[in-house]
């Protein structure tokens, strides 16, 4: 299945959730879309609402059908919680970092710069959106990436930094000093209704 690339406004409205991060999308109207307006949602099965607990984290962190599922059966080979794993493994995921340090204003912007050979991982250029960064690991911007007005930007921008990150403003530079606790990722995920969508 491809990546999602259709409009994310109207995405976010029916899932609920805001996928940009902003929460601009819930603002003006925080319901499903659709011509009778609110209180028009239909009662979902227990499949259903696992499907979309599914559907929202994938697209929360723009990852195609394969990678998410990859990514699921790799954390279910980690000691813990299976589902807290794999909330790890997202967050963990290079182009996430990239935007939790405010490079980019979005994840999707985030998985350009490293695409686009931006960003370095301890000093070698990564160009892997979904390259895994391990806690102790440092990102930072390639030499003549360092003046792009889109990091500019988005630095000024950046509202707060997760306690899991540090961040160098001279180097320009972030470290990822830990995992992530479960309490400091997305609280609007039920992440125990994936592993029962794919356990079935």
């Amino acid at each position: 299945m491809a990546r999602y690339t259709g409009p994310r406004w109207k995405l976010s409205r029916r899932l609920g959730i805001s996928l940009s991060g902003t929460g601009k999308e819930l603002a003006k109207r925080p319901y499903a879309p659709g011509q009778h307006g609110p209180g028009q949602r239909k009662k979902l099965s227990e499949y259903g609402l696992q499907l979309q607990e599914k559907q929202k984290l994938r697209l929360m962190y723009g990852v195609s059908e394969k990678q998410f599922r990859n990514l699921f059966v790799r954390s279910g080979k980690m000691k813990g919680v299976h589902g807290e794993n794999f909330m790890k493994l997202l967050e963990s995921r290079l182009d996430n970092l990239v935007y939790r340090l405010g490079f980019a204003r979005t994840r999707a912007q985030a998985r350009q710069l490293v695409v686009h050979r931006h960003i370095t991982v301890n000093g070698k250029t990564v160009d892997r959106p979904s390259y895994q960064v391990q806690p102790g690991d440092v990102i930072g911007l390639r030499e003549k990436s360092r003046n792009l007005t889109v990091v500019k930007e988005a630095l000024e921008e950046r509202q707060y930094l997760p306690e899991y990150l540090s961040f160098d403003e001279n180097k320009l530079e972030g470290t990822y000093t830990r995992l992530p606790e479960r309490s400091e990722l997305p609280s609007e995920i039920n992440e125990t209704m994936i592993v029962e969508f794919y356990s079935r």
